[in-house]
C-alpha cells in the first residue's frame, strides 16, 4: 500500500522543474520590461528573424530586444518540457491538463509578441501581450505550487466563520491586482508615466485640476493603487488574526506585505526619477511578485482550509427538530 501511495505522488524532480520554470518565467517578465523601459520594442524590426539574421550584433536596443527573445524561447522550452514530463509522470489529469494550457499559453504569447513586432506596435495587441504574460505567470505558479510531492498530504483545517472566507477575499484581491496591472501596461503602452510628474499629490492636487485621456489612465493606476493596497492589507491582516497557525498561509501573507511595500516604494521612484529603468522595470517585475502570491494565498485557502460546519449543523438540528416534530404530532 506504501508503495501505491508513493507511485501516486507527483515525482520532486518535476516540482523542481516547475519552480525552476516558474523562476525563468519571473525572469522574462523583467527582460520583458527592460525591453518596455528602454524603448527598444522596435529595435529589432523584423519577426522571427532578427534582421533577416538568426543572431544580430549586439548593440544599442537590439541587445534587450533580442535578449528578450532569447529568454522567452527558453521559456517555451521549458514549458514544452513541463509539459511532456506532467504527461507522462503526473497522477492527476487536472494537473497534467494545467500543464497543457500553460504550453498553448506561452505558443500564443509568442505569436501576440511577433505581431506585435510586425505591426509596429499596435496598442490592443501590446496590451494584450501584457496581459497574457502575466495570467502565464499565475499558471506557472500554480504548477510549481501544486506539483509538490506533499500538497494532496496537507491537512484540511476548518475556517472560522467568516462573511466573506479567506479564499473567496483572496480570489477578488488576484483579479483587482490583475486589473490594475493592465491598467499600468496600458499606461506604459500610451507614454502615459509621466504626464502626472509629482507624487504622491497630482500636480499639487489630491485630484488633477484637469483631465484628458493620458492623466485620466495615469490617475486611474494611482486609484487603483489604492484599492490594491486596501485589499491587500485586508487579506494580509485576515491571515495574520485568523490563521497566523497556518505556516504556509502566514509566509505568504508576510511575503505579500513586503512585496507591497517595494512595490509602493518602486511606484514612487519611478517617477521621482524620471522613469529610471531599474525602478521602473523592478516595479514591473514586483507587481507580477504581488500578483502571484495573492494567488498562491488564494489556492493554499481553498486547499487548506474547509469552510465551516456550523451552518450546516444549524441546518441538521433545525430539519431533525421539524422532523422530530411532525412524528410526534
Amino acid at each position: 500500500m506504501e508503495q501505491s501511495r508513493l507511485a501516486d505522488r507527483t515525482p520532486r524532480a518535476l516540482h523542481r522543474f516547475a519552480v525552476l520554470s516558474a523562476c525563468v518565467t519571473f525572469f522574462l517578465i523583467f527582460v520583458g520590461g527592460l525591453v518596455t523601459s528602454t524603448g527598444s520594442a522596435l529595435a529589432v524590426p523584423d519577426w522571427p528573424l532578427a534582421f533577416g539574421k538568426l543572431i544580430p550584433s549586439w548593440q544599442g536596443g537590439i541587445r534587450f530586444e533580442f535578449g528578450h527573445r532569447l529568454v522567452a524561447a527558453t521559456v517555451v522550452v521549458l514549458t514544452l518540457a513541463l509539459m511532456l514530463w506532467a504527461s507522462r509522470a503526473e497522477p492527476r489529469g487536472w494537473v497534467r491538463r494545467l500543464a497543457y494550457i500553460a504550453f498553448g499559453l506561452v505558443i500564443f504569447q509568442a505569436v501576440l509578441g511577433g505581431i506585435t513586432v510586425l505591426f509596429e506596435l499596435p496598442l490592443l495587441i501590446a496590451v494584450t501581450h501584457a496581459a497574457t504574460a502575466q495570467a502565464f505567470v499565475c499558471l506557472m505558479v500554480s504548477i510549481a505550487l501544486v506539483t509538490n510531492p506533499n500538497w494532496e498530504d496537507a491537512p484540511r483545517r476548518e475556517e472560522p466563520p467568516a462573511r466573506i472566507p479567506l479564499a473567496t477575499l483572496a480570489i477578488v484581491t488576484t483579479a483587482i491586482i490583475y486589473v490594475q496591472i493592465l491598467i499600468g501596461a496600458l499606461m506604459r503602452h500610451l507614454g502615459a508615466g509621466l504626464v502626472i510628474p509629482d507624487f504622491p499629490l497630482s500636480f499639487g492636487h489630491l485630484i488633477p485640476p484637469y483631465i484628458n485621456e493620458y492623466i485620466g489612465i495615469n490617475f486611474a493606476h494611482r486609484c487603483g493603487a489604492v484599492v490594491v493596497t486596501t485589499m491587500v492589507l485586508w487579506t494580509v491582516i485576515r491571515v495574520l488574526r485568523v490563521h497566523t497557525n497556518n505556516t504556509p498561509l502566514r509566509h505568504s501573507a508576510l511575503l505579500l506585505l513586503l512585496l507591497l511595500a517595494m512595490q509602493i516604494s518602486l511606484g514612487a521612484l519611478t517617477i521621482w526619477t524620471g522613469r529610471a529603468v531599474i525602478p521602473t522595470t523592478a516595479h514591473v517585475l514586483v507587481g507580477a511578485g504581488v500578483l502571484a502570491t495573492t494567488l498562491t494565498i488564494a489556492i493554499r485557502a481553498s486547499h487548506l482550509l474547509a469552510p465551516s460546519n456550523r451552518a450546516a449543523r444549524s441546518h441538521a438540528r433545525a430539519m431533525e427538530a421539524i422532523t422530530s416534530h411532525g412524528v410526534t404530532a
